[in-house]
């Protein structure tokens, strides 16, 4: 079924997609699907949102794309309703995570030689951690699986901290570090929960020493885990917070929201992008805001996070070991024994989308807007599923 002529770097399952509405997707042979994945927490508000829809066919018969000689009329809107919504003070916009998190690279790096000059050049990220695929971004992630050999020499000045670990930050931190990383919840990573007052402590360390604090909010911003932002929930106020996935409900968006200490670091030059902010995906993104702001829909996401997490809990199957999440980014850890990856295949085969993550996770990031009808016709699936093996 899957097309032979696109390079498989993504062990690509033999399914080929046709179309979607809400958090239903039929492939080419007709075959119902339940989306508990979003296109890895992309489709924010599912498939086929008409509000999304019209917007972009609007905006597609207006303009496409505007170079970075000069700004577009929608970028402008949607820069300063982003930033009225966030609190930050300026944003870069780009098209992608790994993109963001090389733009947050680069803006700590010329912050540290700012303020201390060569030397401070070191960022520390926390193992476990993912922060995209480009050279730099591979070595900032704190799993060694991303490291193969072949990829060396892997960029310098990256190093990790255990997160949680309380011992750890009495140490770290020194005027060779120009900032730390926090990925809100470590996706990749295995659906894993950062507590709040070690973030905050960590980031009180890390600024006493000189350096900045940014998150990571690719997988966990715009309403992900039922605020605007996770790192909200956290409570360490970074200067910087990169994002994409679900900014733009499907376009390929990102970018980095700065304030504070990193405010006027970026100079003309210093990092561009032919795609950024266009007008297209800004158009996107606007409605994806605008429907995150509405009164109770981020309530409602974290309302329906806790109705999934308590299902699979009272189903006290041998083959789930520990549930966890934040509003609609969820992991449940499978029993040893058995694989998380081939449980993604029989939900597949059963007509549920799902992803893995980790050792051995099961993760579940349906669309924000998903209705309690399919959450329940989806849960039914997994338990069905569980059940059988």
């Amino acid at each position: 079924m899957g097309s032979k002529t696109v390079v498989n770097n993504y062990g690509s399952f033999d399914v080929t997609m046709a179309y979607g509405k809400g958090a239903v997707c039929y492939d080419t042979n007709g075959k119902k699907y339940i989306d508990f994945l979003a296109g890895i927490a992309v489709n924010s508000l599912g498939h086929g949102f008409k509000p999304l829809v019209d917007a972009v066919s609007a905006q597609a018969e207006r303009q496409i794309h505007v170079c970075n000689y000069f700004t577009s009329d929608k970028g402008v809107e949607y820069a300063k309703k982003l930033l009225a919504a966030t609190g930050f003070e300026g944003v870069y916009f780009g098209n992608s995570g790994a993109e963001a998190n090389e733009a947050a690279f680069k803006l700590a790096r010329k912050y540290g030689f700012l303020n201390g000059g060569e030397k401070r050049k070191v960022i520390y990220t926390l193992e476990s951690s993912f922060h995209g695929r480009t050279l730099a971004t591979l070595t900032a992630t704190g799993q060694a699986k991303f490291h193969p050999e072949c990829f060396a020499p892997y960029a310098q000045g990256f190093k990790t901290i255990k997160p949680n670990d309380w011992k750890a930050i009495e140490t770290a931190f020194d005027d060779t570090t120009c900032a730390l990383l926090i990925e809100c919840v470590q996706g990749e990573g295995g659906v894993n929960l950062i507590d709040p007052k070690w973030a905050q402590a960590a980031a009180q360390a890390a600024r006493k020493a000189g350096a900045i604090v940014m998150a990571d909010e690719v997988q966990t911003g715009f309403g992900r885990t039922g605020t605007l932002l996770a790192s909200e929930q956290l409570g360490f106020e970074p200067e910087v917070v990169s994002f994409a996935k679900g900014v733009a409900g499907g376009l390929p968006m990102g970018g980095i929201l700065f304030r504070g200490k990193a405010g006027g670091v970026f100079a003309a030059g210093d990092h561009q992008s032919t795609f950024a902010g266009n007008p297209l995906a800004c158009a996107a993104a606007l409605v994806v805001l605008d429907e995150l702001l509405k009164p109770g829909f981020l309530d409602s996401v974290r309302e329906k996070g806790e109705y999934i997490c308590s299902q699979i809990k009272s189903w006290n199957n041998k083959n789930v070991v520990e549930v966890r999440g934040k509003g609609l980014m969820i992991g449940a850890d499978i029993a040893e024994g058995v694989s998380a990856l081939e449980l993604e295949k029989k939900l597949l085969e059963n007509g549920l989308l799902t992803s893995t993550a980790g050792k051995n996770t099961l993760r579940l990031v349906p669309p924000l807007n998903i209705s309690m009808e399919e959450i329940d016709e989806g849960l039914k699936i997994l338990k069905e599923t569980l059940e059988s093996l």
